[in-house]
């Protein structure tokens, strides 16, 4: 059986491929006499040709006195080495590389940025990166410790223009100089004391807010938990739909921004933002056992024009965060009642779990650092792992045993704490013996708010013979193909081990599986293969079913369409409608989506789930 969570092969490729160090910052060396100054390194692999490649380092000045001399170092792994060079001073002892400024290109004011770059072969990246001697995280200072992380700003005094905050101070061993404040993650005020007065701002809107303290060395520290807040006046927040307490959430693909076109402000022009609670981002990747970004481009470096945007105002080059976490950021500002949770794992990048199942705590380090990061640790609320699947065979098979599922989401749940929402997407196979059997959902609900069950998916052309079936049937019917395949079965499975009626949501798929060469329009035909699809044969977006292939009937609560010898299932606005009227008969927690792309462009079956939830 395979589901739905997983990449198109369609992705385009970013123009700009980039291998992204962990982006460095650190100090700059200074007599006693006078403050070091902040500065990052940052490497992008600007082209590859196969026997080679072109490397190119930005030096950036990000503190508030100048930097009068630079000197990056990094190693490279045996076999890379760096030829050519230009606007830098190169040379190498070993692996072990060294770039000092020239003459003309040495002093950066607070601000300035200069690159440098060579002609490299090998297929190594560089490691343990130095900028003027000290770390790369912009963290430390040979010899002495960064500030800790001033408390989370509390709001006062909010009005329709103006909100005071306040925070506990950090500590450092040699004193505190100064605080930054950011909003939105942008600095928008220095202050020396712990309360500052924010003016000039917008009637009935949200924004987010962090401090980071600065030592009398000049070294800035991590950045305060954030805060919300929502000038008064104003038009009011728009959402959600007529759910109720209901959840009602959809994914959003990281790499609809290419071939699909697919961005967050459409979610505003199509009217889904006011009625979706939730949404995850999908996917982070799974990794050695923990928790990365995999498209970097997409997420937070992609430049936004004002008419692409969800503000209407355009990405500028040095702003702190591009792409589309800044764009989620921004959707969070305009609705504050929506929720993000980003997701790991899916069909392609399940394959890490079963080596970070081996050391749940350190996977759960891992995926904090990447969800609160401080470039859009006010973007995220929760967590959501997609492992297809524990103990049991998706893309690749785990042997990882029943209790390795519990253990992680426990692991998550300690390290994540009570306020952030931890979740899971989990398999919908109901059938004895079946995927469900083969991990303790019940007793990792316990640390879970929700699952996400992948209620969809049960049959599709993968049985390139048929028998034709509907894809996500909820309840059986005479002649389904596999027993336990459908959502009837697979809720009350969950249900008879333990798990909340509550903390299951019902999943909906935003598309059609079909096959092609079938005579039968009723299901149950036989088939010659996969029907053509946009991006993937034997699959097509419900934007374009709904007018290539109409339903022709319906089958378990589903709906089923036979055009020329094409058969294809899916779930409409009326079939949705039924499915959120069982979903409330039952007590559970709402529903989701996979995926928004698939949706119409005024989002038709969102509002759908957000008028049948009650």
């Amino acid at each position: 059986m395979r589901f739905r969570h997983t990449r198109s092969r369609h992705r385009l490729v970013a123009a700009l491929a980039t291998l992204l160090l962990p982006l460095a910052g650190l100090v700059g060396l200074a007599s006693p006499a006078e403050a070091a100054a902040s500065a990052t390194a940052t490497y992008t692999k600007v082209s590859d040709w196969g026997s080679g490649f072109e490397g190119k380092w930005t030096v950036r000045n990000t503190g508030t006195t100048t930097l009068t001399s630079w000197t990056v170092e990094w190693d490279f792994p045996s076999g890379t080495t760096a030829g050519a060079f230009w606007d830098a001073d190169l040379t190498s002892s070993g692996t072990h590389w060294t770039a000092r400024n020239k003459s003309w290109n040495g002093t950066l004011a607070p601000g300035a940025s200069v690159s440098f770059g060579f002609n490299g072969s090998g297929t190594g990246s560089p490691a343990n990166c130095l900028l003027n001697g000290a770390s790369c995280d912009g963290s430390t200072q040979p010899g002495d410790q960064p500030p800790s992380a001033p408390g989370t700003p509390t709001a006062s005094s909010v009005t329709n223009t103006s909100v005071t905050l306040s925070w506990t101070a950090a500590t450092d061993d040699r004193g505190i100089r100064n605080y930054d404040v950011l909003r939105g993650g942008a600095t928008v005020a220095t202050v020396t004391g712990t309360t500052w007065t924010d003016t000039g701002l917008t009637a009935g809107t949200a924004y987010s807010y962090t401090v980071r303290a600065r030592d009398t060395a000049n070294q800035l520290g991590p950045p305060s938990g954030a805060v919300s807040v929502r000038t008064t006046g104003g038009g009011e927040d728009p959402g959600p739909g007529p759910g109720g307490d209901k959840i009602n959430l959809g994914y959003f693909t990281e790499w609809g921004v290419y071939g699909r076109d697919f961005h967050v402000k459409n979610l505003v022009t199509s009217g889904t933002a006011a009625e979706i609670t939730h949404i995850n981002y999908a996917f982070g990747n799974v990794r050695n056992g923990q928790c990365v970004v995999d498209d970097t481009f997409a997420a937070y470096e992609k430049t936004y024009t004002a008419d692409q945007s969800v503000s209407g105002t355009a990405d500028t080059w040095d702003q702190p965060l591009r792409g589309n976490f800044n764009q989620l950021r921004q959707l969070k500002q305009r609705y504050p009642h929506i929720k993000i949770l980003y997701s790991f794992g899916g069909w392609t990048y399940s394959g890490g779990f079963g080596q970070a199942a081996q050391n749940p705590a350190a996977f759960a380090d891992s995926c904090r650092a990447v969800v609160e990061d401080p470039r859009w640790a006010d973007v995220f609320d929760g967590i959501d792992i997609d492992w297809e699947y524990p103990n049991a065979c998706g893309l690749t098979c785990d042997t990882s045993g029943p209790a390795a599922f519990r253990n992680l989401v426990s692991a998550l749940r300690t390290e994540f704490g009570p306020d952030y929402l931890v979740t899971a997407a989990i398999t919908g196979d109901g059938s004895t013996g079946g995927k469900i059997d083969a991990a303790d959902y019940g007793g990792a609900a316990q640390y879970l708010d929700w699952y996400n069950v992948m209620t969809y998916d049960y049959f599709g052309a993968w049985a390139s013979t048929g028998p034709t079936a509907p894809h996500s049937p909820l309840t059986s019917y005479n002649g389904l193909p596999t027993q336990g395949f459908t959502s009837e079965a697979a809720i009350n499975k969950l249900r008879a081990q333990g798990v909340p009626a509550a903390k299951l949501l019902l999943g909906i798929g935003f598309y059609g599986r079909g096959w092609t060469g079938v005579t039968q329009s009723a299901p149950g035909g036989t088939a010659t293969g996969a029907a053509p699809g946009t991006y993937e044969a034997g699959i097509e977006d419900y934007k374009v079913l709904r007018n290539s292939c109409p339903p022709t009937g319906t089958v378990a609560g589903t709906a089923y369409a036979h055009c020329g010898n094409q058969w294809w299932s899916y779930d409409t606005p009326a079939t949705i409608a039924g499915k959120m009227n069982w979903v409330n008969q039952q007590g559970l927690g709402g529903a989701f989506s996979w995926e928004f792309s698939g949706d119409t462009t005024n989002g038709e079956l969102v509002r759908a789930i957000g008028n049948g939830l009650n």
